[in-house]
């Protein structure tokens, strides 16, 4: 049994020293063959740099995805193509750097790991990500039939219909973007375990990871302001997918939730808009 373990957004400093703070003792708590952390939002809580990826994987991250601020750290540009454990949407236009999948030894078998941005209420420039990730799954499953694709995406009926559209075909299907943990784990007919939203590794006094102030005033004033990463207390939160490395299909899923340490200053104000914002066996 291969035991993948799958974090949301990492928001700001306080995400990811939680984050690398934390991940050798959940790894050994779980049994973790592979980790899969979402890091778009890690600078700052908008983008992610080339130290921050390294860090993360230097903490023990297998493969670190991304989404739509991927490219809001101008020096990732010059980065991305030299570590291909960062990944950006599969769904790009052809030429953009990086890429959208990787595949990746274990000691338990090659795991691949595919990442795709949605498109509603989102980028609209993006390919149609059905078709992306269903030609990058065709050649991940060329060697492994254990993939993970992480959904980056606005709206649950994108999400939900991307999952329906891949089950049978990969191992897990992991929602990320909202940065709210959904409660729908479960195990679609075809072996793909689902998760409409992973959530955040984030402060949990804040609106999704942002403090709290601002982000009122703003929807009462409609007015610009900055949004700083929020402080205090940090909670890491994903899910835990076991998979049959022989068939790829997925044998468990469950949604994790875990404590991190506490911050006690905010990060520097950064003006930006607004993001909007158990277990299950196989039967």
């Amino acid at each position: 049994m291969l035991t993948i373990l799958f974090l949301g957004d990492v928001v700001g400093e306080p995400g990811r020293s939680a984050v690398i703070a934390r991940l050798a003792k959940l790894k050994q708590q779980y049994e973790v063959d592979f980790t899969i952390v979402n890091g778009e939002n890690a600078a700052a809580g908008r983008g992610i740099t080339g130290k921050i990826t390294i860090d993360l994987l230097r903490a023990g991250v297998s493969v670190v995805t991304s989404g739509d601020h991927i490219w809001d750290q101008k020096e990732i540009l010059s980065f991305i193509n030299s570590e291909p454990r960062l990944l950006r949407p599969v769904n790009y236009p052809e030429g953009a750097p990086g890429n959208g999948f990787i595949v990746l030894e274990t000691a338990k078998g090659k795991v691949g790991v595919i990442n795709v941005q949605c498109r509603t209420f989102m980028q609209p420039i993006l390919e149609n990500p059905f078709r992306a990730v269903e030609a990058a799954v065709a050649k991940v499953r060329e060697e492994t039939a254990s993939i993970v694709v992480d959904v980056h995406g606005e709206t649950t009926s994108e999400k939900i219909a991307l999952g329906r559209f891949l089950d049978g075909k990969v191992s897990a299907v992991i929602g990320t973007h909202t940065h709210v943990q959904t409660a729908d784990e479960q195990i679609f007919p075809g072996g793909t375990a689902f998760l409409c939203d992973a959530g955040m590794c984030g402060p949990t006094e804040s609106i999704l990871g942002r403090a709290i102030g601002p982000i009122m005033n703003r929807f009462i004033s409609n007015m610009p302001a900055p949004f700083p990463v929020a402080a205090g207390t940090v909670r890491l939160r994903g899910a835990l997918i076991e998979i049959d490395e022989t068939t790829g299909r997925a044998l468990r899923i469950m949604r994790t939730d875990e404590a991190g340490p506490s911050q006690a200053l905010p990060e520097p104000e950064v003006k930006i808009d607004i993001e909007q914002a158990h277990s299950v066996e196989e039967t």
